[in-house]
């Protein structure tokens, strides 16, 4: 170890498509000033530390990070470990043997309560350490931002999807009428949302959008996938991970998750295999559904180049707060302008940020029938970079 102080990164979460390109922007700031000595990656987040599994980023090849920017995932591991009280001391200590001065987490929601946390029992322990968080989701449900990194990739991702595959529907509308996809998003529906953005003409998909803020019961469904059977003759539909039915339990599920994480996150079977099953028994139509999983979230082949480039601008930001010695804040965009589209950078305080989400406003919040909303149109078309591609249409 030299003498300078350590800066230490990590990144936790569900990776994206540009979450490397936010650490590659955090070293590339890390390693240009003369403060920083050793820079040091956590192997799988908040465990390496915790656990001493660390990587020194000083010692990588020299095409490391130009090849890093154009890297999928997460290249130093990721995690959804939830600090106990317990591990607060083991952390510092670990922090403390590294000689670290700074410290930038890379995440959503939960990795902002870790960050404070840290910030928090750094502060107490009179121990002078700058705890600064970047953001990423591809949930978009980051609230202090106007939106996360991930996000518009995630998006772009979708709305190409949802594109090829009505026009796919349109084609085997004889055999195959009804397709399903369903969307990640938790209980935000940003992403639902985005998947209709290709759309251009009433009779082009998806037909039905569902979002994670407007419960519909399964009779409700089945009504409008009915109505846009008998209208156009095939049917598109996206559907959120976590669909409510009015009642406030996921659709199909019985209200019994198959699993609950560390930060208590419910993950229930899928709602779009359900109603598949309904259609097929109740309408007598043939249906099938697909989830692109963690493709939707992290694939690189259609990475929105305004997503590239906010993400490695938010690293080297990080980096810069950090280094000035701000501390328990979270670097955030601000929008100043849809057309032509500007952000700047800021910060936010971790505390408020953490365990927080940001649902869609009323005016983004699609009608089943109706497709993207014009406000939210102006606010995600720009996210998606390079305009969508416009499909040859029969007249």
């Amino acid at each position: 170890m030299t003498a300078k102080g350590s800066l230490v990164v990590g990144q936790s979460g569900g990776p994206t498509a540009v979450i490397n390109r936010t650490l590659a922007g955090v070293v590339e700031a890390a390693l240009a000033d003369d403060r920083v000595g050793d820079v040091i990656g956590l192997r799988h987040g908040i465990e390496g530390l915790l656990g001493d599994d660390i990587v020194d980023l000083r010692r990588q090849s020299p095409t490391f990070l130009h090849d890093l920017k154009d890297t999928p995932s997460s290249v130093l591991g990721s995690c959804r470990y939830r600090l106990r009280d317990d591990d607060l001391d083991r952390a510092l200590a670990a922090l403390r043997r590294l000689n670290a001065r700074w410290f930038v987490y890379i995440g959503g929601n939960d990795s902002a309560d870790t960050t404070h946390q840290l910030a928090v029992a750094s502060s107490a322990a009179d121990y002078d350490l700058a705890c600064v968080g970047a953001p990423k989701t591809v949930d978009n449900d980051l609230i202090e931002t106007d939106h996360c990194p991930g996000y518009g990739s995630a998006a772009r991702f979708l709305a190409l999807a949802a594109m090829e595959v009505s026009r796919d529907t349109e084609a085997m509308r004889r055999t195959d009428p009804i397709k399903i996809l369903e969307v990640a998003g938790r209980h935000a529906g940003w992403l639902a949302a985005a998947a209709s953005l290709g759309r251009r003409a009433d009779d082009e998909g998806p037909h039905l959008v569902y979002v994670s803020e407007r419960p519909h019961s399964t009779d409700s469904i089945l009504d409008d996938v009915g109505a846009t059977m008998s209208r156009y003759g095939h049917a598109v539909i996206v559907l959120s991970e976590n669909q409510p039915d009015p009642g406030g339990g996921v659709l199909g599920s019985g209200g019994q998750p198959r699993h609950v994480d560390a930060f208590g996150h419910a993950y229930y079977d899928s709602p779009a295999e359900y109603l598949v099953r309904e259609i097929r028994a109740r309408l007598s139509l043939r249906a099938r559904w697909e989830k692109y999983g963690t493709l939707q979230r992290m694939s690189i082949a259609c990475r929105s180049c305004i997503d590239a480039d906010e993400a490695l601008a938010l690293g080297h930001e990080a980096t810069h707060r950090t280094l000035a010695g701000e501390t328990d804040v979270m670097v955030v965009l601000r929008r100043e302008s849809d057309d032509p589209y500007r952000v700047t950078i800021g910060t936010a305080p971790l505390g408020r940020i953490a365990n927080a989400q940001r649902l869609l406003p009323p005016e983004f919040i699609p009608s089943p029938r109706g497709g993207a909303t014009e406000a939210f149109r102006r606010y995600a078309l720009p996210l998606l970079g390079d305009p969508l591609p416009r499909h040859a249409r029969l007249l």
